[in-house]
């Protein structure tokens, strides 16, 4: 049982008509996410294609980016709806209720999710981003430029899931986003 569930006090009850995000049980993102659009609900799930090779045969499969979640835009009259979908465990948030995601990343989600290229999870990294996407369907993304098999890659992090994922970009199609100006240091001020 998830620590929101047990309250006596509803945390529900703040909770305004937005975008969520809601822990699947493991390998059920799919399942949950059909049910959860059979209900009448706006669900996003990203899914990456994977490869499994074998001496004899290739399998393609459709995985999801960010496993054991699904995005749902709900409001408190439909919670228990959401929560009683088999496969969903409970709302993302902290304890005082499930927190809303930001419509940027609920973009940045549209766009992971149309997106052709090759894309696939990636451990979480630190805010800190570096780069901006100029072009093509990514444009207006940040992330953190990465190499990975002599191929650039934009690494796009979830803050509230700490959750990442990596797509492939053209170096050309980049251009690098300069570090805010850092904090004075103590010396400097004390000076002034």
């Amino acid at each position: 049982m998830h620590p929101f569930e047990k309250s006596t006090s509803s945390p529900f009850e703040v909770m305004p008509l937005g975008w969520y995000a809601v822990y699947t049980r493991h390998q059920h993102e799919k399942s949950a996410a059909q049910l959860l659009t059979r209900r009448g609900f706006e669900v996003l799930l990203p899914l990456y294609r994977s490869e499994n090779r074998w001496t004899d045969r290739t399998q393609v499969v459709f995985l999801p980016l960010f496993p054991n979640y699904v995005f749902v835009h709900a409001d408190l009259e439909r919670r228990v709806e959401v929560l009683r979908s088999a496969g969903v465990c409970w709302f993302v948030g902290s304890s005082s209720g499930p927190s809303t995601i930001a419509e940027e990343e609920i973009d940045l989600i549209r766009k992971l999710a149309s997106c052709t290229g090759k894309i696939e999870p990636h451990p979480f990294l630190e805010r800190g981003s570096d780069v901006r996407v100029l072009r093509g369907p990514l444009a207006g993304l940040t992330g953190v430029l990465v190499r990975a098999k002599n191929r650039h890659r934009v690494v796009v992090s979830l803050e509230l899931l700490q959750k990442s994922a990596i797509v492939e970009v053209e170096l050309t199609h980049l251009e690098r986003i300069w570090p805010p100006p850092s904090p004075p240091s103590y010396a400097e001020i004390r000076n002034c």
